[in-house]
């Protein structure tokens, strides 16, 4: 596989891609808390990966990390985007709000809520602690794939995994400020406590 995607073979992306899209996806969700960038980070993510095939080595294992470490990237690229365009929308005029209390969008309210409220949680770390983070408890990588992904050592993906967790740790115990977003101490509590996957032998 990573010979025919280092020559360009496109039934071989296709076939990565079926693999792999959901895990990408999943992974940019995680990092951005948005549906709709979490997409555009797993089309970028794939048009990256063909323009830079030619960087895969023909001996590895699954090219999982390579991906995860490609959409890592863009999901921080599209992060510093989202909070530009907000700062922009946030001096302009805003227009009366109407909710909708249909039935049929309550569930996905719900996720949205969770959702901000994990990434509530996980805003309060440094960017590579975040990032680690997600490598290391929800897309399941080990220690080396991650380090891998990240093009760092395996030392400091621990020291970075091992900051993030005392930090929601912490952030469990301490009193949320006035106005902060309900659930998020719960969200830190649980990802703290998520477990990490050990090197594969």
């Amino acid at each position: 596989m990573r010979r025919r995607v280092r020559e360009g073979d496109r039934a071989a992306f296709g076939e990565l891609y079926e693999e792999f899209a959901r895990a990408v996806y999943n992974h940019g969700l995680r990092l951005t808390g948005d549906w709709s960038t979490a997409e555009e980070v797993m089309s970028e993510t794939f048009l990256a990966a063909w323009h830079t095939r030619t960087r895969v080595h023909e001996d590895g294992g699954s090219l999982l990390p390579w991906l995860l470490g490609i959409a890592t990237h863009k999901a921080d690229n599209a992060r510093r985007s989202l909070r530009r365009r907000q700062s922009f929308l946030a001096r302009q005029l805003r227009p009366a709000s109407v909710e909708d209390f249909a039935a049929q969008v309550a569930g996905r309210i719900d996720d949205a809520a969770r959702l901000r409220a994990v990434q509530a949680a996980l805003d309060r770390l440094r960017r590579q602690e975040r990032e680690v983070l997600a490598l290391c408890v929800w897309s399941g990588l080990d220690y080396q794939q991650t380090a891998e992904a990240l093009g760092i050592a395996v030392g400091t993906v621990r020291s970075r995994l091992s900051r993030a967790r005392k930090k929601l740790a912490r952030l469990a115990e301490e009193n949320l400020e006035p106005g902060a977003a309900r659930g998020e101490m719960t969200s830190a509590a649980a990802i703290a406590a998520l477990p990490v996957r050990e090197e594969l032998t």
